[in-house]
């Protein structure tokens, strides 16, 4: 991507992500999400238990729960159940999707994705690419 198409705004939303990701209760690994549309922020997510179970996410073992939510589904279903629509918006997110929240990104309409740190698993981010979303890697926000 051209580095004069990312903007002061790009990497302001991107600090908001990161600060929002704060606010989960995972141990391993923080992760937060902002959607934007028009300028506006419509959702926020981070990663964390559905609504109504216990705020823990890993098990005895240190390991993370099957059911926990990531930030960006997180952030998509809050779309859902409201007024507002993620068609044509930007996700911003402090760690790349996995491919089960790529689909969900794809559908729910987002056309931009900027991401501050790679999942392990690139599979995501190509499926992204190849369904005609922007994937903009913004590894430093200083």
């Amino acid at each position: 991507m051209d580095p004069s198409k990312i903007t002061k705004y790009d990497k302001a939303y991107l600090r908001i992500a990161k600060e929002w990701g704060q606010l989960s209760y995972c141990k391993r690994k923080k992760v937060g999400a902002i959607i934007v549309k028009n300028r506006m922020i419509i959702s926020d997510g981070y990663n964390g238990t559905p609504t109504g179970f216990e705020n823990c996410c890993e098990d005895e073992n240190d390991l993370t729960h099957w059911y926990v939510l990531h930030a960006e589904a997180n952030a998509i279903l809050k779309v859902a159940s409201s007024t507002q629509s993620c068609q044509e918006a930007t996700l911003y997110i402090t760690m790349s999707p996995c491919k089960d929240c790529s689909k969900l990104i794809h559908q729910a309409g987002i056309k931009r994705v900027v991401y501050l740190d790679q999942y392990k698993d690139m599979e995501g981010i190509r499926f992204l690419e190849r369904a005609g979303v922007e994937v903009v890697h913004l590894p430093d926000l200083a």
